[in-house]
């Protein structure tokens, strides 16, 4: 199947830095592609040329098999990580505004509705709180009813509910089809939203595929974790490999259940016991060595 969007060899560079470093990426349609890694990996810069915003210095772009051409901006929509409104206007008045820039757009009562915007319609934009403001702005990055949606940063600064409503948004939206890339900080929103992930660092590409596929690749332990206390002697003294962080301490097994009667058996306090699987932020930190950055 061809992809909707693919980069061969895509590469940028600012100077004597490589931003991007021959990448290539395939996001095929209808699925949600997240796009990872800390500051400075390259992302954004790599964003941006196949948003079409700039160019690369060699490599290609591909919409559907063609290269990217300057009608592109009509077939995708964009959420940037930081948006100027135009003051003085209301959320109805922005949405105007902005659905004369395409040659076709989405029914605004559609819209209206898909992003849960009837509340606030007739709201100065500047009094929106943070939550409606995203969704104004992922209406505005709907309002030519696009193919591709690419969402830098979505959530940055929402609270947790306003992130969890977002989520559900983004779920609604992809499963009218639209094919979806997705930068963000927060791996559980990547585990949650994302059918594929790409980890990026120093302008390559370090792991790719689904989230479920690349834990499975790189873990099989289960994670328990115990307040350090005298646990962390007593885990020691039993054999296991124990990692201290701050007052917490994780002990990776491959056999739960032997593993916690070994821990009982030798009067360990488990009243602070946790049971946890490996998640994206352990297999950054451990492709990289690096907590991911926000």
């Amino acid at each position: 199947m061809t992809p909707i969007l693919e980069t061969r060899q895509l590469e940028k560079r600012f100077g004597s830095l490589i931003a991007v470093d021959k990448l290539d990426l395939k996001i095929q349609q209808g699925s949600c592609f997240g796009l990872l890694g800390p500051n400075g990996a390259g992302k954004t810069t790599t964003i941006e040329m196949m948003e079409g915003i700039s160019k690369p210095d060699s490599g290609e772009i591909l919409y559907r098999g063609e290269p990217l051409s300057s009608s592109f901006h009509q077939v995708a929509g964009i959420q940037f990580q930081q948006t100027a409104l135009q003051e003085f206007l209301t959320v109805r008045n922005t949405l105007t505004l902005f659905s004369r820039l395409y040659e076709s757009t989405m029914d605004e009562a559609e819209l209206i509705e898909l992003c849960a915007l009837q509340e606030f319609m007739d709201r100065d934009t500047r009094k929106l709180s943070g939550g409606q403001r995203q969704r104004l702005l992922l209406a505005i990055a709907l309002i030519n009813d696009p193919d591709v949606v690419f969402l830098d940063e979505p959530t940055t600064g929402l609270d947790p509910q306003a992130r969890r409503n977002f989520w559900r948004l983004i779920e609604t939206i992809k499963s009218r089809g639209k094919t979806i890339l997705l930068t963000t900080h927060y791996m559980d929103e990547a585990q949650v939203l994302c059918d594929r992930i790409a980890i990026m660092d120093h302008g390559h590409i370090i792991a790719e595929g689904s989230p479920s596929v690349l834990l499975g690749e790189h873990f099989n332990e289960t994670v328990i974790e115990l307040a350090a206390d005298k646990n962390q002697a007593i885990a020691e003294a039993n054999g296991f490999n124990c990692i201290l962080r701050g007052n917490t301490i994780e002990i990776h097994v491959s056999k739960l259940e032997s593993a916690l009667q070994s821990l009982l058996a030798a009067k360990a306090d488990l009243s602070s016991l946790k049971v946890r699987q490996w998640n994206l932020e352990d297999l950054f930190i451990k492709l990289t060595g690096n907590a991911l950055r926000g």
